[in-house]
């Protein structure tokens, strides 16, 4: 009956898309007890498909029409809250896993996700944009953090992985840095292109007066 209401339906809530991405949401702390309680091929498993209902959802989106502002929403925070899950769980060194994330990558991504986030509500309370879409750094931070994960969890079925993943998580570093200093120099020129108009329209008023 649920579905059927979705069915084609771009104002409803809970249409396809946006119950993928809610079923994402679930996987995040299913991932960490399996991860907890030693079972690191089912949380492999879970990640994958966590990462495939993630390509489903904006497809169906797309196909069905089914865009919502709760989906565009929904969507980036669900993607947050598994990678973030994920990184956490997996940097904690007392768990039994063959590869560790290191602490500063974990502290580093989450440190750029609170400073984006900051820098967001700024320009909203400054500007009243709520529009602060994701630059081409921060498409390959997330890719480089999945690609982390990816690595860490394979690293409990394939031997030899430790250099690679190294290398990977030093390349990780790098850009989390390289794209939380990008996004503050795109904060700045965007509250500087609001304040402009208004300081020349006063410097006017005043010369006029």
């Amino acid at each position: 009956m649920l579905t059927g209401r979705c069915r084609g339906d771009t104002g409803s809530v809970l249409n396809y898309a946006n119950q993928l991405t809610i079923l994402r949401i679930i996987f995040a702390p299913c991932f960490v007890l399996l991860i907890i309680y030693g079972h690191a091929r089912l949380a492999t498993f879970l990640f994958i498909l966590a990462g495939v209902t993630d390509a489903l959802d904006g497809l169906l989106a797309r196909k069905l029409k089914q865009k919502t502002p709760l989906g565009s929403i929904l969507d980036p925070i669900a993607d947050k809250i598994l990678i973030t899950t994920a990184f956490v769980t997996l940097t904690i060194p007392s768990l039994p896993l063959a590869l560790h994330i290191p602490v500063m990558l974990t502290f580093l991504a989450i440190l750029r996700d609170l400073f984006i986030a900051l820098i967001a509500l700024i320009i909203h309370l400054q500007t009243g944009s709520s529009k602060f879409p994701p630059s081409f750094l921060g498409k390959c931070t997330t890719a480089i953090q999945l690609l982390v994960v990816g690595i860490c969890m394979l690293g409990n079925f394939v031997a030899g992985l430790d250099k690679l993943f190294a290398v990977v998580a030093y390349a990780a570093i790098l850009v989390t840095v390289l794209s939380g200093l990008h996004y503050l120099f795109r904060s700045v020129k965007v509250m500087l292109s609001y304040r402009r108009p208004g300081i020349e329209n006063g410097e006017t008023r005043h010369q006029d007066s």
